[in-house]
């Protein structure tokens, strides 16, 4: 008899929750927004109300719940370091601390991109792979990085912060962790966006941009191409320090396989030293939803007490 686990995914807007069994396979899913009232209601709140609910549904036997959550997350101690932004009432939560004195369970907390990687290592893209990095190209960046089959999680598990080194740092775009230049400000959809905005091009969002560059639109192909160029240099800088055999690229824009996977490739591989590309693959995400939750219960299994 496989044993279950609860996979809880804690976002900006929204909490999803799994079951998930041992092998990596999503059971049943539910999810609920945690910012229905301007987030007035305290995020873990909302989260210890949807546990509660999901679990009544067809009590489970849960033997663990793994937790991927935004922010800088101290994963020792399973509180909430830092944010970058405006998300209210977050740093300092103790989510490990209330969700095993709530549920009685084992609980590991662990940062939302790490999570998104390590659930594309378990049962995704990245399976069998043991040197990746993950980049999620979002409204900001989230990234996750594997050396050796392990997590790089440094000091206090905050490693692998992709967003926030700096390219740009001299003359650069003002970050909203109040430094200039960080990766994030180039590289995130949003900076896609400001860049079409800047070209005078009326393309409110990620999707529209690409559908522009698909319809033949040149001021739209030279922006997306541009921003493609920003994603590339950042991910070029990393290769030369983690040697990846894999970068796996998540986030909504990485279904465009054509117009921008396959190109940020090819950019990658040429601003490299050429032992660095050999056998460099470059792919999208394949669990999309369902990735952080996964790897929040994978995270479990290797961190949680046995």
């Amino acid at each position: 008899m496989s044993k279950m686990y609860l996979g809880v995914d804690i976002g900006g807007t929204a909490v999803k929750l799994g079951l998930v069994d041992d092998t990596g396979a999503v059971l049943r899913r539910a999810e609920r927004s945690v910012s229905f009232d301007g987030y007035k209601t305290p995020i873990l709140d909302t989260v210890q109300a949807a546990i509660r609910d999901f679990l009544a549904q067809d009590p489970p036997a849960v033997a663990g719940i793994g937790v991927s959550a935004t922010g800088q997350i101290d994963s020792r101690r399973g509180v909430v370091a830092g944010t970058c932004g405006n998300f209210p009432g977050w740093i300092g939560v103790k989510i490990k601390d209330t969700l095993e004195r709530e549920f009685n369970l084992p609980v590991t907390v662990a940062n939302d991109a790490n999570c998104m990687l390590l659930g594309e290592v378990w049962a995704g893209a990245a399976k069998g792979y043991t040197d990746v990095i993950g980049v999620t190209l979002g409204t900001g960046v989230g990234g996750g990085i594997l050396t050796g089959g392990h997590l790089l999680e440094g000091a206090r598990g905050l490693g692998g912060e992709l967003g926030h080194y700096r390219l740009h740092a001299l003359d650069g775009v003002v970050c909203t962790c109040g430094a200039i230049g960080c990766y994030e400000r180039y590289a995130a959809t949003t900076a896609l966006v400001r860049g079409a905005k800047s070209a005078g091009l009326e393309l409110p969002d990620g999707r529209a941009i690409f559908e522009a560059v698909a319809a033949g639109n040149a001021r739209a192909a030279a922006v997306l191409d541009r921003w493609i160029d920003e994603v590339a240099q950042g991910l070029a800088g990393l290769v030369h320090i983690f040697n990846p055999q894999l970068i796996l690229v998540g986030g909504g824009v990485s279904a465009q396989q054509k117009l921008l996977i396959d190109p940020l490739a090819e950019k990658v591989r040429s601003s490299v030293m050429p032992a660095f590309a050999q056998g460099l693959e470059i792919q999208a995400a394949a669990l999309q939803n369902d990735a952080g939750l996964v790897g929040a219960v994978y995270y479990f299994l290797q961190n949680a007490p046995q």
